[in-house]
C-alpha cells in the first residue's frame, strides 16, 4: 500500500473554489483501480495549542493506493489533468509526500 499526503496552498480566499473543483473530481478518482482512500481535510477549530494549523488557505489531500502503479496511473489520468488545469490559477503551491507504511 502507498500513502500520499498532498498539501495544497491556495491563493488567499481561494480554498473553497479549489475544494469545489476537488469534490467534483472525487467520484472519478474513487472509481480508479487501486484507490482505497481519497479525500480532503482542513484544520479542525478549537483543538488547542498543540496543533500546528495549516491555515485558512490550505487543505490536505489524504490518499491511500493499493500500489505504486495505481498511484502513477492516477497521476496520469485525464480527469486529474482537467482538475489541474481548472485549479492552477488558484493554487500557490503543492507539496506531495508519497509514503510507505513501516
Amino acid at each position: 500500500m502507498i500513502h500520499v499526503l498532498a498539501i495544497i496552498r491556495t491563493k488567499p480566499g481561494q480554498r473553497d473554489t479549489v475544494l469545489e473543483a476537488f469534490r467534483a473530481n472525487v467520484p472519478a478518482v474513487h472509481a480508479e483501480e487501486g484507490c482505497i482512500e481519497y479525500g480532503a481535510a482542513i484544520d479542525t477549530d478549537g483543538v488547542g495549542p498543540f496543533q500546528t494549523p495549516f491555515g485558512p488557505d490550505t487543505f490536505v489531500v489524504i490518499e491511500k493506493w493499493a500500489s505504486l502503479d495505481a498511484l502513477m496511473a492516477h497521476a496520469a489520468a485525464p480527469h486529474m489533468a482537467a482538475y489541474g488545469a481548472k485549479t492552477k490559477d488558484h493554487i500557490v503551491s503543492r507539496a506531495i509526500h508519497v509514503l510507505s507504511p513501516t
